[in-house]
């Protein structure tokens, strides 16, 4: 049967209805893609975390300087002690064994140094080379050491550290030195006994009676120009010589404030007791 002419348009048209409905989806679909591709939202990461090595920061390496005080206990102590105390410095104070026992008063200042944390006690000899005999004193090895002995026994000394009288002698692990070469086999029978002798890099110098040589700010130069041109005993150390007596006046006991004051002041130097000394602990 043939179709009538409003069959073939209801045919014809549903065709082309189909068809276009095809070619819409796709280009629906397409586009859909396209915007989907264009329109991609961003995922925001997380930020990441950096870590940065920084390099490790290089302490300034210290000066040491050990302040060792000679021929105590005497009327200049009690002025030693007060300015460490002061500016919580520590020291080493090397005792004469008959200056304890020579008056009451020096017998209560040698106890007070016991009980005082900042200072460390060490040997001077019992009897400063017979009383300032020294030729005598270090002609006779034996007789040298059995004083040092006498006075570590009677002060009961912990530390078997010693300097000698009138000399300037090293006998340590790490320095052996002897400043006059006739006192060198006492300085060995010293060391061979278990003693250990140290000398001193600096002296502050004083006079016949009893005043300090160099001004505060002469020696303050003085252990500048030892460490910067490497003239002490041991790199980075240096022990300086004072005597109590002269530090009686209140001159110089306050040059001895200045300085500690001058030195404290200076990043590069710290301070510590002679126990400390390298090859010594």
């Amino acid at each position: 049967m043939d179709a009538g002419p409003g069959g073939y348009f209801n045919s014809s048209t549903l065709f082309k209805t189909s068809l276009l409905t095809i070619a819409f989806s796709t280009f629906y679909i397409y586009e859909t893609k396209k915007r989907a591709t264009l329109f991609k939202p961003v995922i925001v990461k997380a930020d990441t975390v950096v870590t940065v090595k920084l390099a490790p920061v290089v302490a300034k390496k210290k000066k040491t300087i050990y302040l060792t005080f000679d021929d105590g206990p005497n009327k200049g102590t009690r002025k030693v002690m007060d300015i460490m105390d002061a500016e919580k410095i520590p020291a080493t104070v090397f005792v004469i064994g008959e200056h304890v026992y020579g008056s009451k008063e020096q017998r209560a200042i040698y106890d007070s140094l016991i009980i005082n944390k900042l200072f460390e006690i060490a040997n001077h000899s019992y009897s400063h080379a017979f009383e300032n005999k020294y030729r005598q004193f270090y002609d006779q090895p034996d007789s040298m050491v059995k004083d040092f002995a006498r006075c570590a026994d009677s002060l009961q000394l912990t530390t078997n550290i010693v300097r000698t009288p009138g000399r300037n002698v090293w006998r340590t692990s790490t320095v052996n030195s002897t400043d006059i070469k006739t006192t060198s086999a006492a300085a060995d029978s010293l060391q061979r006994k278990g003693f250990k002798a140290i000398g001193w890099d600096l002296e502050w110098h004083f006079t016949n009676d009893q005043k300090l040589v160099q001004s505060d700010t002469l020696l303050l130069q003085q252990i500048d120009s030892l460490f910067a041109k490497n003239r002490t005993k041991m790199p980075n150390s240096l022990v300086l010589l004072a005597h109590d007596r002269t530090f009686l006046s209140p001159a110089d006991s306050s040059a001895l404030h200045r300085l500690i004051i001058a030195l404290k002041k200076r990043d590069e130097y710290n301070f510590e007791t002679v126990s400390q000394y390298p090859g010594l602990n």
